[in-house]
């Protein structure tokens, strides 16, 4: 079983754009919302989610996520990411969480849990366009590919990023963080 379909089965995967092998041997690629907390449930009534990432960008194989990206209200959900998603993220993969509430100019790198985290802000752009700009790759090649190709240049790209931001320590990084900021019509 792969760590998407393990994923899927322990209801943690929302809202799937896409979710399906890319164009790489043993690869599997997912785009939509990760849950990381769920609603307390009563008399067996399904409610949404407390918490979620979202714009969530992934590649995995059987048993690893090397590349991760997502979007999350609070830079403190990062704990919910490392907590929901630990068995599975590879030690050596790259990760890349946009969190609301953090001073648009500043970008950091936290390590939590054994992994490595490149934090950014996010304020009106998607996680899927910031990456792209991140990695320098150009749109009109990543148009002319397949949905799961799409995923496999955004990780590929990701193995070549060598963010200088500062190095901090997540407590730190909630000492830093500002209030919660849930802009309207923000886009998905």
């Amino acid at each position: 079983m792969t760590v998407i379909a393990t994923l899927e089965q322990q209801k943690k995967l929302f809202s799937p754009v896409f979710s399906g092998k890319t164009g790489k041997p043993g690869t599997f690629g997912f785009r939509g919302n990760l849950v990381l907390k769920e609603a307390a449930k009563y008399a067996d009534e399904a409610r949404p989610p407390e918490i979620m990432a979202d714009q969530v960008v992934l590649t995995a194989n059987s048993e690893k996520i090397p590349f991760f990206g997502c979007h999350v209200d609070s830079l403190a959900h990062l704990e919910l990411i490392v907590e929901t998603l630990k068995p599975y993220l590879d030690p050596q993969g790259k990760f890349f969480v946009f969190a609301g509430n953090i001073d648009i100019s500043e970008k950091y790198f936290i390590e939590l849990g054994g992994f490595e985290f490149n934090i950014l802000p996010l304020d009106e752009a998607t996680v899927w366009n910031e990456l792209l700009e991140c990695f320098n790759l150009d749109r009109g090649n990543i148009k002319k590919l397949g949905s799961g190709e799409k995923i496999d240049a955004l990780a590929d790209a990701s193995l070549k990023f060598s963010g200088k931001f500062e190095n901090i320590t997540f407590e730190k990084g909630l000492e830093v963080m500002g209030p919660v900021r849930i802009p309207e019509n923000r886009p998905v």
